[in-house]
């Protein structure tokens, strides 16, 4: 599967002057840790478009990326001067070792905790950036005489979507402050199979496809979001915590209610949902890619139904932004109707 991630871009680091403001920084990625029986995650809102309250946390993985920079680093660069260094493989121990003592319940808060106590452990960091991707497990289910049962024992690698989330903590006086914070649901794959159109897109002598309205769409999405209030992203306070597993349903509920007119007005209608459903979020971010499979056959006697096939390179995709100044009146539409807001 192709993905969706975006293109790293260097963000200002408040308080941090690096020399001519150059790029200077290093760290370690696929930094596996899982940790099992740790504190469910439970309380959280409920939202009409999905049953998903609790997150048993029995088995706990995350693959952590971490990244330090600060002009404490340059001779390591320049002369090769190795005194300040952390090396990379200790990096993996801590971030390791310290899920042991993690005391929170979610990714988020997972790796604010590991970024605080890098800057605490090694004063010379001036900021930290850290990404963590859970490694899901699914419950499993077993015979229990003449009736299944779900086992608290056995779990299954999930190939399926994933919650992310990352943050930058920069050094500030004898403190730090967080520059940058966001979670995200990685690789949503969809598929509707009627009740969406495409048309009355620009014609010309460059124009080739079709207008089609009924057809099915099959999207990619990456879903990302980020709070009002920072601690509000640690699932301390569990109902006002976003749950990765929540958005999928969200946008699952959207798609299947909405008459589409094209992927740019349904992510749309999905930003407006979940500002809705979940008002202490400030903003909601989509990366999505068309997926739309070719027709192979257009009709197969007596039903409904058709054949397809994987879709030709290139792919479409969409980036787009949803924030709270789209729940104003001009989301009273008709097509918000239809959604349903």
């Amino acid at each position: 599967m192709v993905s969706l991630r975006s293109v790293h871009q260097t963000t200002e680091r408040v308080g941090v002057e690096v020399e001519n403001k150059r790029t200077m920084s290093y760290g370690k990625g696929n930094v596996f840790a899982y940790r099992t029986f740790m504190e469910p995650l439970s309380g959280l809102q409920p939202i009409p478009e999905s049953a998903f309250t609790v997150r048993d946390n029995t088995v706990f993985g995350i693959n952590v990326t971490v990244e330090v920079g600060g002009n404490a680093f340059l001779s390591s660069f320049t002369d090769g001067d190795n005194q300040m260094v952390v090396a990379t493989d200790s990096m993996k121990n801590f971030i390791q070792r310290h899920l042991a003592t993690f005391s929170g319940r979610t990714i988020e808060g997972f790796i604010r905790y590991v970024g605080e106590a890098f800057l605490t452990t090694y004063s010379h960091i001036d900021w930290v950036k850290l990404t963590g991707e859970a490694v899901p497990f699914e419950n499993t289910t077993y015979a229990n005489g003449e009736e299944s049962s779900t086992s608290s024992l056995v779990y299954k690698h999930s190939r399926n979507e994933r919650n992310e989330a990352s943050i930058e903590l920069v050094r500030e006086g004898n403190g730090w402050q967080i520059n940058s914070q966001n979670s995200r649901l990685l690789d949503l794959q969809l598929v509707k199979v009627k009740d969406n159109s495409f048309v009355g897109f620009i014609r010309d002598q460059y124009t080739t496809l079709p207008e089609d309205s009924n057809r099915p769409l099959f999207i990619y999405l990456n879903i990302g979001w980020s709070y009002e209030t920072d601690d509000d992203a640690l699932g301390e306070e569990p109902a006002r915590y976003v749950a990765g597993e929540q958005v999928a349903d969200l946008a699952s509920s959207v798609f299947h209610e909405l008459t589409s007119p094209s992927i740019q007005h349904l992510i749309y209608q999905i930003g407006c949902r979940m500002l809705k459903r979940f008002p202490q979020l400030q903003e909601v971010t989509f990366e999505s890619q068309n997926r739309t499979w070719d027709t192979v056959v257009e009709d197969i006697p007596e039903t409904e139904g058709k054949v397809y096939t994987e879709p030709r390179l290139p792919f479409g995709f969409q980036r787009f932004s949803v924030t709270k100044a789209d729940l104003g009146p001009q989301t009273t539409s008709a097509r918000t109707e239809k959604a349903r807001l």
